[in-house]
């Protein structure tokens, strides 16, 4: 397994280390309910390095980036930071990813971990004009903090005023004792907060120092089982699951992502048609009404028929019911209606309801 340069502050900290993807990384500390209920309450530090950073420069870096993304980044200002999926000719998403602008002809692409290698390979495929691009993934650790204290505690080890730092957007040359680093707000929790990416090797110091910022703020360390259970809640995509090459974003809900009146780019024409002809599946929302928690891949059925599956479910901890997210027939999509969930080979009941299941609570 790929260790990031955290690897021993989660030993240390006596996190339960697992294999993700091929990285060792914690997937809990003291337990992911107690991990995700401090996140929404007061803070949680992340070790997010595995992701995966692409710098894209040159004079035809943006025209590039266009062509490759859904979104359209021709509106974007320097410091500001994009969502975007990238498609395949068939509208199937190849990954969801960050677009970081540092200038004119300087970009950064966030892209996920597991996909790292198959992005880098998609990029290379389709370049085209004046463009460099670098797979700089092994020079940045991340590192998330995130939570309604989030900036109260990274502001106790900077003299920079992060309230400056609007909702996705970015500062560059943040100083921090003995490293420099790169910080947004942005993060995958449905809670305000800030991602840091700096150089590996200056990773361990900032992560005991924010800890220590956050000790009398509640801060605790939070692993890989409250990050899927926070960006669940928030309905927040994840690859592989509510989007992927046979799901596009537009069945996924992530048509305000997809801006079709752009210029050409990949997977256009596919995602027209789809508008047009109207989209077939529709990912929903929905609560149990039978006892039961619903798990990725679970099949949906209504009236004897399977409509869907299960794409994420859980318990809540938040809501503290059990919820999911589905991909089901639109005809079957309406809010309100019922959908029976096979769980064991039992059929058990569910409503759908309305997400997200948790109102973002971002600084605008």
């Amino acid at each position: 397994m790929k260790k990031t340069p955290l690897y021993d502050k989660h030993i240390e900290l006596k996190g339960r280390v697992i294999d993700f993807g091929g990285w060792a990384l914690p997937v809990e500390y003291t337990g992911i309910l107690a991990e995700h209920e401090a996140v929404r309450t007061t803070a949680g530090l992340f070790d997010v390095s595995h992701m995966g950073e692409v710098t894209v420069k040159g004079k035809d870096a943006e025209k590039y980036i266009q062509k490759l993304v859904t979104n359209d980044i021709s509106t974007m200002a320097d410091g500001q930071v994009y969502y975007s999926p990238m498609c395949y000719p068939n509208g199937g998403v190849v990954d969801d990813l960050l677009v970081y602008k540092l200038g004119q002809e300087d970009y950064l692409l966030v892209i996920n971990a597991a996909n790292t290698d198959k992005d880098y390979r998609w990029f290379l495929d389709h370049l085209e004009g004046e463009v460099e691009i670098d797979n700089v993934s092994d020079q940045y650790a991340q590192l998330a903090l995130q939570g309604p204290k989030a900036e109260t505690i990274l502001q106790k080890i900077t003299d920079t005023n992060l309230n400056e730092i609007a909702f996705f957007h970015l500062k560059t040359g943040v100083r921090f004792k003995g490293s420099t680093a790169l910080v947004s707000r942005t993060g995958y929790t449905g809670e305000d907060g800030f991602e840091i990416y700096l150089a590996p090797e200056d990773a361990p110091l900032l992560w005991d120092m924010l800890l220590e910022a956050g000790k009398s703020e509640g801060l605790v360390p939070v692993g890989l089982g409250a990050r899927d259970t926070l960006r669940f809640e928030a309905a927040l995509p994840l690859y592989g699951q509510e989007i992927s090459q046979d799901i596009s974003p537009l069945e996924a809900g992530l048509g305000f992502f997809v801006k079709l009146d752009k210029e050409d780019f990949i997977g256009k024409d596919a995602l027209l048609k789809q508008k047009e002809e109207g989209i077939a599946r529709k990912l929903v929302g929905f609560e149990m009404i039978d006892r039961g928690i619903p798990r990725s891949h679970y099949d949906v059925k209504k009236e004897g028929k399977t409509i869907g599956f299960v794409t994420t479910g859980s318990f809540s901890p938040t809501l503290k019911r059990n919820i999911g997210l589905a991909l089901i027939d639109e005809k079957y999509a309406q809010l309100g209606g019922k959908i029976e969930i096979i769980i064991r080979g039992k059929n058990l009941k569910a409503d759908i309801i309305k997400k997200p299941f948790y109102q973002k609570k971002y600084k605008k």
